[in-house]
């Protein structure tokens, strides 16, 4: 990238992280995760600080939840700490709101709008001056005011979507946090157009998610496909002016997908979290054994040759289709009686319920064991299972199904979204796929692909094994942040090169 600087600096504005590069300063186990953001934002930072990009990251100080860190948190050796950081790359914003905080976001709306003004004031006011970027990286709703401020001072921005959510405020919300709206007023995205200033700031709503969209210099969600789906309309829950912002950015040559990728740990190669470590070469007798001790942990029927399913993602039935499978899943283990098919879920969600209530009403407590989540026992599964599913009706990346592949356990997938881009039928004629794909949303089609799934799994094993080795293969050097992060800085490089717009 050719700029001012030999390598453009890059600020990258989050609001959630889960770990960063061991040199970027003593608070590289930082962590503070919600979602899968926090696993994104970890990974870009580090892929591209491995890549010798002059990466600084912008985070609110969440005393209470920074992994690795006791709870007296006010010494003496902290401060000594945040000393050393002046010259380091992590810079956190400072706000009382955020010390005492035990999750990123709280179950109050209100509250959470504090924590994102408060954040956002500290990254326009302190944090930008002190850092002079080159490129601003902002993500989601949190950070929407920034590209704002940032297409103001003439700072290229690049906004990433990651999840459909957003709020609103008045100016006067806005200005009364510390926030000196007024200068970059006329960037923001209003629910009603502003005429003037005075008449944008008591009473007519900022649209957060939708600001970051129209201010910034490029957008991109996380799956090109997701961004095709919400630009053709396919999803009703998308607000129309998020569309309208998405589609416009779009067509001006200023939108575009980039697939996230599965953190590095979830590797069975490496992963310190599974009973017996293995590769694509020894798949077929890890596996088995990965297989017999997690029937053994859950109280499953012990059987290295029983076909395992896997739900690796949150219960919720507005996105992620767990209600097919409630309907279905008795059947569907009776069906395949014979050959023992059992079902794990390590997930919490609305309907963990429902699947405890099918094994209790039914009888099947060592066919279907159904858990909390637990990061120790989601890896278990992944390198334990043969088959995971994930029929979401709409889903921005999902990063399961990848992680999924490079286990080895193949994906079961509506095709939607980032599971459309990441997973594609198995076809054995052709020695290509990596999982089984179904076209309609209803139980039945999930049921269709349980049916490829068992199909594929009475294969002779030797043909499995080949079919497997190469998924696996083939997962890893598909699903990894390098290509995520390259990704990326090409979006920098075109961001850079392209003019910017008043």
């Amino acid at each position: 990238m050719t700029v001012k600087r030999k390598r453009p600096r890059v600020l990258i504005v989050t609001p959630e992280v889960t770990y960063l590069p061991d040199d970027m300063g003593n608070m590289s186990n930082y962590s503070a995760k919600a979602g899968g953001l926090a696993d994104v934002s970890a990974a870009l930072i580090s892929a591209l600080f491995d890549l010798g990009g002059d990466v600084h990251v912008a985070l609110p100080d969440y005393r209470s939840i920074i992994n690795g860190y006791l709870p007296d948190f006010f010494s003496r050796e902290m401060d000594r700490i945040k000393a050393r950081l002046e010259d380091k790359r992590i810079h956190l914003a400072e706000d009382r709101i955020f010390y005492y905080l035990t999750h990123v976001y709280s179950g109050y709306s209100d509250i959470n709008l504090k924590v994102a003004l408060a954040f956002q004031r500290e990254v326009m006011n302190n944090i930008i001056p002190r850092v002079n970027p080159d490129i601003i990286h902002c993500n989601d709703w949190m950070t929407g005011l920034v590209p704002a401020m940032a297409r103001q001072m003439g700072i290229p921005c690049l906004f990433t979507v990651h999840n459909i959510h957003t709020v609103t405020a008045t100016l006067a919300e806005i200005e009364d946090r510390g926030i000196d709206a007024a200068s970059f007023w006329n960037h923001l995205y209003f629910r009603n157009p502003p005429g003037n200033y005075e008449n944008a700031r008591n009473q007519n709503a900022v649209d957060f998610l939708t600001s970051g969209v129209f201010a910034a210099h490029y957008v991109n969600t996380v799956s090109p496909t997701f961004l095709k789906e919400i630009i053709d309309q396919r999803h009703s829950f998308v607000e129309p002016c998020l569309r309208q912002e998405l589609a416009n950015k779009f067509h001006a040559g200023c939108a575009d997908g980039v697939l996230n990728a599965p953190d590095p740990e979830f590797n069975p190669a490496i992963d310190e979290m599974i009973t017996h470590n293995y590769g694509p070469k020894n798949h077929r007798e890890k596996k088995r054994l990965n297989k017999r001790y997690l029937q053994e942990l859950l109280g499953l029927e012990p059987d290295e040759t029983a076909p395992l399913f896997f739900w690796p993602s949150r219960l919720d039935p507005v996105q992620k289709g767990c209600q097919l499978l409630a309907d279905i899943a008795f059947a569907v283990i009776q069906r395949y009686w014979k050959e023992n098919l059992q079902m794990v879920f390590v997930a919490s969600g609305e309907y963990q319920r429902h699947f405890r209530d099918i094994a209790n009403f039914h009888g099947i407590k060592r066919r279907m064991s159904v858990n909390q989540f637990s990061e120790s026992l989601s890896h278990e599964a992944f390198a334990g299972s043969d088959f995971l599913f994930m029929p979401s009706r709409f889903e921005p990346c999902g990063l399961p199904q990848m992680t999924g592949c490079i286990y080895g356990t193949l994906p079961i997938v509506y095709d939607t979204g980032g599971l459309h881009d990441t997973v594609k039928h198995l076809d054995l004629d052709n020695n290509r796929g990596n999982g089984f794909v179904f076209n309609v949303h209803d139980a039945n089609g999930l049921a269709w692909a349980i049916d490829q799934a068992m199909a594929f799994y009475r294969l002779d094993g030797d043909a499995k094994e080949v079919q497997i080795r190469r998924i696996m293969t083939e997962g890893v050097l598909e699903f990894n942040h390098t290509t995520c992060a390259e990704k990326y800085i090409g979006l920098y490089e075109r961001m850079l090169q392209r003019p910017m717009f008043p």
